[in-house]
């Protein structure tokens, strides 16, 4: 029997988040993931070959497909579901951290729930229905959410600012582990068709706070360059028609699709309101810099001078000034990547199991 489980919101999508779960399995390969759903071929391939148990609300296949359907169950859901191994790792950005754990409970916030405590930015661009519904919900969330934040025995932020949230929202000092690059930049490589190589890349979900359409629209102003995004989300039909003829949008791709577009790209463009900001990061182990907002995330993911370019507004006059001055630039691509190696995942293993083991000894100290 494993001395750990992995518990994860729901695996539904492929994002940051769905990769640092990965991340922690290779810290912990024996250990069985728990979610409330589990889509596979809506998230990374990888989870086909780990121990996923799902909880009982999987069995409706609609939720599995639109997770954001399933908000009004998942406090519920997750508070019913016990936990019996020595330690218990919640990644959390929202649900996974109300787990009953008979053990230790650590959480790996990614952010404590937007639509919660940043519900103003979050909820930007959503259905009019939307927002009365989670308002009418908002008091007895934030009750719950509260109370669960308080049954874990260690909490670990994914990057300073998320730290601070985590203190405003629940009181809890968290230490931040900073989430690796995954991607494997020795790994074969799949070329997208039609495009050359030299254009601009913006990797992400197509949600109203990555301010994907101010992206776009800053293309508009820079014809003779070219944008490619990745990404699918909510938003995909109202961008797809905004979008100039020089911006090429593609949906979900494989990672050997996805280093190709790193490793052939000019740079990379991150405008959304990020808690973390791995693009930078992956963009950066292929040596290639990037021009990001000024917030959040990507004050620690991004070298001013030495990695990247911040621009101070996601306005898209802002972003395609932005793009201009890193292309006026000459860059260090040795120096690039060794700032990604600050990031890797070998480091993210190291202090993760030592968390753990920490946990166990506490188990084993306790009368």
């Amino acid at each position: 029997m494993t001395d750990v489980t992995i518990v994860h919101d729901y695996l539904t999508q492929r994002g940051g988040a769905e990769r640092v779960v990965l991340a922690i399995c290779a810290a912990f390969p024996d250990a069985p993931v728990v979610t409330s759903l589990f889509d596979p071929p809506a998230t990374f391939p990888e989870f086909a070959n780990l121990t996923v148990r799902t909880l009982p609300i999987n069995r409706l296949s609609p939720l599995r497909h639109n997770h954001r359907l399933a908000l009004p169950f998942l406090a519920a859901t997750f508070s019913s579901a016990r936990i019996d191994t020595p330690v218990t790792v919640c990644s959390s950005s929202g649900w996974a951290h109300g787990v009953h754990a008979a053990g230790r409970k650590v959480v790996y916030c990614h952010n404590p729930p937007r639509w919660l405590y940043q519900s103003a930015t979050y909820l930007r661009g959503f259905g009019k229905m939307t927002r009365p519904a989670l308002a009418a919900m908002q008091p007895g969330l934030v009750r719950w959410d509260k109370k669960a934040a308080r049954s874990a025995d260690l909490y670990i932020a994914n990057s300073a600012v998320v730290r601070e949230r985590i203190l405003d929202a629940y009181g809890i000092e968290a230490e931040v582990v900073h989430p690796p690059f995954t991607l494997d930049t020795a790994a074969p490589t799949s070329p997208i068709a039609g495009v050359d190589s030299g254009f601009f890349l913006c990797v992400s979900r197509l949600l109203s706070y990555k301010n994907v359409d101010a992206v776009i629209e800053a293309f508009r102003h820079l014809p003779r360059e070219q944008l490619v995004l990745i990404g699918d989300g909510p938003l995909e039909a109202a961008l797809r028609s905004a979008a100039p003829a020089n911006v090429i949008m593609l949906r979900r791709v494989d990672d050997s699709t996805l280093r190709w577009a790193y490793s052939n790209c000019r740079g990379v463009i991150a405008a959304s309101y990020e808690d973390f900001g791995l693009t930078p990061l992956e963009g950066a182990a292929f040596g290639k810099p990037t021009v990001a907002l000024s917030w959040g995330g990507f004050l620690e993911t991004v070298l001013p001078e030495v990695t990247g370019l911040f621009f101070d507004a996601s306005d898209p006059s802002r972003i395609s000034q932005a793009v201009l001055q890193l292309s006026r630039r000459n860059w260090d691509d040795s120096e690039i990547r060794a700032w990604a190696d600050n990031f890797s995942i070998e480091r993210f293993i190291r202090r993760m199991r030592s968390i753990v083991a920490d946990q166990m000894q506490t188990i084993g100290e306790s009368p």
